[in-house]
């Protein structure tokens, strides 16, 4: 299923220039805009620049509003930290960093295995909304120090396996508002099906148990 062009949520943004007609940007303050106009009310959540490490703040007694904090204004660091908050519970939402302790840089085989596990699904979602945003998207081990991942090509697999689901089944509902936020700002909708296609041959290519699933 196209989720650009069958949206699960109809979204308008009417007060919203779309980059349809030019070439595309990729500017994270229009994700700031995107983000905040969405849930800055409905769910007192905003997002902000950040410095070199980002985190989730819950909500602040001075404004009432949590804050989803992005790495120093890169594109896609806004986007995997969105996915993380779409994807954690109401409970998780009250705890600073969603209550996840963050093992560093450095790990042993053993806590990467782990990492890994934790990072299908934030990774797979922020996968879908490059796509929807048109922007470029790269797995990450996050293990530079340490002896790498634990199996880069087991988890690229999953990570695309999960990433295809989203497209086929739909995403959680305030993953699909944003996504099709995006689709919409950047004037991707026609393009998802064919977009995904390409993408998912660059960063993980479809093995033999991705053929027999069909996801390919």
């Amino acid at each position: 299923m196209d989720t650009g062009a069958g949206a699960k949520f109809p979204l308008e943004l009417p007060t919203l220039k779309s980059h349809n007609s030019q070439p595309m940007t990729h500017n994270p303050d229009d994700l700031i805009m995107l983000f905040n106009d969405l849930f800055r009310e409905s769910f007192r959540t905003i997002l902000v620049r950040g410095g070199d490490e980002p985190e989730y703040l819950p909500v602040d007694e001075s404004d009432g509003l949590a804050r989803v904090v992005f790495a120093r204004g890169f594109f896609a660091s806004a986007l995997h930290e969105i996915a993380h908050w779409c994807i954690a519970g109401e409970y998780r939402r009250t705890l600073y960093d969603f209550g996840y302790w963050y093992c560093p840089d450095g790990r042993t085989p053993a806590q990467q295995k782990a990492f890994e596990q934790a990072e299908i699904k934030p990774q797979a979602m922020e996968w879908v909304f490059s796509v929807a945003a048109g922007s470029r998207f790269n797995i990450s081990v996050d293990n530079l120090s340490g002896d790498g991942a634990a199996d880069e090509r087991a988890f690229r697999r999953q990570v695309r396996s999960q990433a295809e689901r989203y497209l086929s089944q739909g995403l959680p509902d305030r993953a699909q508002l944003f996504f099709d936020s995006l689709a919409h700002f950047y004037g991707t909708q026609g393009r998802i099906h064919q977009t995904w296609k390409t993408e998912r041959e660059r960063i993980a290519p479809a093995g033999p148990e991705l053929k027999q699933q069909g996801l390919h």
